[in-house]
């Protein structure tokens, strides 16, 4: 079955920077629409970042610049590198998938087929 896996999360200063992974099994990462979401606590689930099928990405104004979604297709794994960390980028960073024909379903739309179990990120100031 499909299934993803969140890892790098942890703690960082402000201004500092973190990778996180997102390991998929049971499907080729480039055959689906990638993104990254995240929640804080006490929040709504917000939209980062996606990653189109054709390579094509998109990003939340409030980390624009500051992230980039990228995927290496041989280790079938989704990347987030997070630079110039803020307090408010805490929360619970969550990879989430989309097969074939429509990507903005899921991101920016929310609604993805598949959710990893999520990974803290913690930034302190």
């Amino acid at each position: 079955q499909v299934q993803l896996v969140e890892s790098g999360g942890g703690s960082a200063q402000a201004g500092g920077s973190l990778r996180l992974s997102c390991a998929a099994s049971g499907y080729t990462v480039n055959y689906y629409c990638m993104a990254w979401f995240r929640q804080a606590p006490g929040k709504g689930r917000e939209g980062v970042a996606g990653i189109e099928r054709n390579g094509r990405t998109t990003y939340a104004d409030s980390v624009k610049g500051r992230f980039t979604i990228s995927r290496d297709s041989a280790k079938n794994t989704l990347y987030l590198q997070m630079n110039s960390l803020e307090p408010e980028d805490t929360a619970i960073y969550y990879c989430a998938a989309q097969p074939y024909f429509s990507c903005t379903v899921c991101y920016p739309g929310g609604t993805c087929h598949y959710w990893g179990q999520g990974t803290q990120v913690t930034v302190s100031s």
